[in-house]
């Protein structure tokens, strides 16, 4: 099959790469489109970061591996003892592998399971025509949703846990910091929690312009007063919830910055260099810091949101793909164009 293998730093290949039938407990899968990840394009451009040399403990690979785990696909062939699916279901995957016997995971923390891995970097994954997947990790897509935006549901879970890591209540004021794809997720998450004002932190225009069509203020951090536009608008007190989805040094002082006393700032960024907070702004405020890196069990929940329409997934696809124009019209393009595209699907086939 044909599928972009990760050899390493600026080394992804577009080849034939051996398929078997899935094993037991596990589905073979056509996928439909893939997702470009800012993981998938870290890897590409100064991995590995994820990508461990060595064997996985829990999946036994290493390089070469297969990258990419945004997808939806059809199951074409299931393995044994797999009984709640059949051929022609259209799925989604949680991409976790966890080992369910860590401290962590014994308290359904698996995000931070000690020996914590995912589809397209510790196993094979969905740039390719055909994904092998845990059926255990697999949920159907309901008929109002379609194949394209079933690929988002992956990043989708991921904003709703952040919304969920921030304990967002209906009527709370939501400050977002990044309006790139994943903080208009986490936009249209805080909308979905019956948050009664959202507010978007972002630097490009044509990212402030997509934050406003979701019915948020949407504030240019460099330009001075946001700060004071932002108390203005929330009787000087400031958001209850700080949502930090871009990564940057700046970023996380902002964060805890800009949330009211006693309110929490959730990061989500990934960051590639250290960042610097005064713990007195914790201490003399009570605010809260927690970290929010991807889902525990909100696949079913964005899988409803979308099929009722409160999360919506058309507006945040700018581009479609074939695999063979991985490198140049996906990774290439979005190191060029970054403020211009927010979801770049691939298609196999």
């Amino acid at each position: 099959m044909k599928a972009a293998v990760w050899y390493g730093k600026k080394d992804v290949q577009i080849e034939n790469f051996p398929d078997t039938h899935p094993g037991e407990g596990f589905v073979k899968a056509r996928v439909y489109w893939c997702g470009i990840c800012g993981t998938d394009l870290h890897e590409y451009e100064d991995g590995p970061i994820m990508i461990s040399m060595e064997p996985h403990p829990l999946t036994g690979i290493k390089p070469p591996v297969i990258l990419g785990h945004e997808f939806s696909g059809e199951v074409v062939e299931c393995g044994k003892g797999v009984e709640h699916l059949k051929p022609g279901d259209r799925i989604v995957t949680n991409t976790l592998y966890t080992c369910g016997e860590c401290y962590w995971c014994k308290r359904a923390q698996y995000p931070i399971c000690e020996k914590l891995g995912g589809i397209g970097l510790a196993s094979h994954g969905a740039f390719a025509e055909y994904i092998h997947v845990k059926a255990s990790q697999c949920y159907l897509v309901p008929p109002e949703v379609e194949n394209d935006v079933a690929a988002l549901v992956e990043p989708l879970a991921a904003a709703v846990h952040a919304i969920r890591q921030g304990l967002v209540l209906e009527g709370d004021r939501v400050a977002i910091i990044g309006a790139g794809p994943i903080g208009l997720m986490a936009i249209q998450a805080a909308r979905a929690a019956g948050a009664g004002q959202v507010f978007a932190l972002e630097v490009a225009k044509s990212r402030r312009k997509k934050a406003e069509s979701y019915g948020t203020i949407a504030l240019n951090p460099p330009e001075s007063g946001y700060e004071r536009v932002l108390l203005d608008h929330t009787n000087g007190v400031g958001p209850d919830v700080v949502i930090e989805c871009v990564g940057a040094p700046e970023t996380g002082p902002m964060a805890v910055n800009l949330v009211r006393r006693g309110g929490r700032a959730v990061i989500m960024g990934v960051f590639s260099q250290p960042s610097t907070i005064n713990f007195n702004d914790i201490v003399f405020t009570e605010k809260e810091i927690v970290g929010s890196l991807c889902y525990v069990d909100e696949y079913e929940k964005v899988l409803l949101l979308l099929a009722d329409g409160r999360l919506s997934g058309e507006g945040l696809i700018t581009g479609r793909i074939v695999l063979d124009d991985l490198i140049e019209k996906g990774f290439q393009e979005l190191i060029r164009n970054k403020d211009k595209h927010l979801k770049i699907l691939v298609r196999p086939n």
